[in-house]
């Protein structure tokens, strides 16, 4: 039985997420405790307990304390199986971070996942739908990770209520990854709008359109306005391409709120990939995180991240539990940092 101390580093649900998907990967039971210790309400939220639910259906899994509040879990996987899912998280949580942990274990069952999910697609302390479907993806998929995604509705905080359709296809092994440095020719983007109006959108776009154009990039956002969902809001993501290739790539977003002028959410945004780029890193801090579970069942891999983050270095500490890999991070600074697996 692998223990996890739940309260390591960051101390939030993504130690829990990542621990249950290579629990199921690999079909080592676990248990955690402390779940999410460094955050204001410990214990599950209702986010947290469908990951692990989820990935417990794919793993016909023993779950022990799968509880709103539950600040213990022992999971006990099975043979890992092909299943089509219907999810509802019944609030405005991430269907990004239950798809991030899906995938893990879904690219090797039999015949893959089909899953569509119902929550929140741009949500705050959470990678929004785009990010996942223009730099999550395509990383994923230089390493022979098959996703096909499909957004049907935007769901924002508090009701959530987005929808979003995903075809995870199995894979019989991982390429590995190795890309350090970082090119960009122009940067690209969606800026949308929901039940709001189209000016919203279009005012986040020229304002990060001006910040980015007055550093020398090359823009093209795309707007995106509709009616269709149960919270308004809006949004902007980011991100770099070079001469058309998928990898290696970063990328930013920012969220419109109440009294929050769409012009500071383009700024924003621009601001943050203006960041990631001037590091020269292959990858931004969010995709260093997401990218160590997969590094990890590769192996021999290297990367360059643009900052080390706690995240990353939580990511790292699952990982090494429950696969037979170290880490070996070659910088004193967290501003360029190399993770090898060995």
């Amino acid at each position: 039985m692998i223990e996890i101390d739940g309260s390591y580093k960051e101390g939030g649900g993504a130690l829990l997420r990542v621990s249950t998907a290579l629990s199921a990967l690999t079909g080592k039971k676990f248990r955690i405790k402390n779940i999410r210790a460094g955050r204001p309400k410990p214990g599950m939220m209702m986010q947290h307990l469908t990951s692990v639910s989820t990935i417990g259906k794919i793993s016909n899994a023993q779950i022990n304390g799968l509880d709103v509040g539950s600040t213990q879990m022992e999971f006990v996987p099975g043979k890992l199986t092909s299943k089509k899912i219907d999810v509802d998280v019944k609030t405005a949580g991430s269907i990004s971070l239950i798809l991030q942990a899906l995938i893990i274990p879904a690219i090797f069952t039999p015949e893959g996942v089909s899953i569509t999910i119902k929550g929140g697609t741009d949500v705050r302390w959470a990678p929004s739908v785009d990010y996942l479907r223009h730099v999550t993806i395509p990383l994923l998929q230089s390493m022979g990770v098959s996703v096909d995604l499909e957004l049907l509705r935007r769901g924002h905080y508090p009701r959530g209520g987005g929808l979003v359709k995903a075809l995870i296809k199995p894979v019989k092994k991982l390429k590995t990854l190795n890309i350090h440095e970082l090119k960009v020719d122009v940067i690209k983007g969606i800026s949308h709008s929901t039940q709001l109006p189209r000016h919203v959108a279009t005012r986040q776009a020229d304002s990060a359109q001006k910040t980015l154009n007055s550093a020398g990039y090359d823009v093209e956002i795309e707007i995106e306005s509709e009616g269709d969902a149960t919270s308004p809001g809006s949004g902007l993501v980011l991100w770099s391409e070079f001469k058309g290739k998928r990898i290696p790539r970063v990328g930013a977003s920012s969220l419109g709120k109440p009294g929050k002028p769409a012009e500071v959410v383009g700024r924003e945004a621009a601001t943050e990939i203006l960041s990631s780029i001037s590091r020269g890193a292959a990858l931004d801090q969010y995709m260093g995180d997401q990218i160590i579970p997969y590094l990890a069942i590769a192996g021999a891999s290297s990367v360059k991240i643009a900052k080390l983050t706690n995240h990353t270095l939580t990511n790292i500490y699952a990982a090494e539990k429950f696969i037979d890999c170290r880490f070996n991070i070659k910088s004193s600074t967290d501003e360029v940092t190399l993770v090898e697996v060995e």
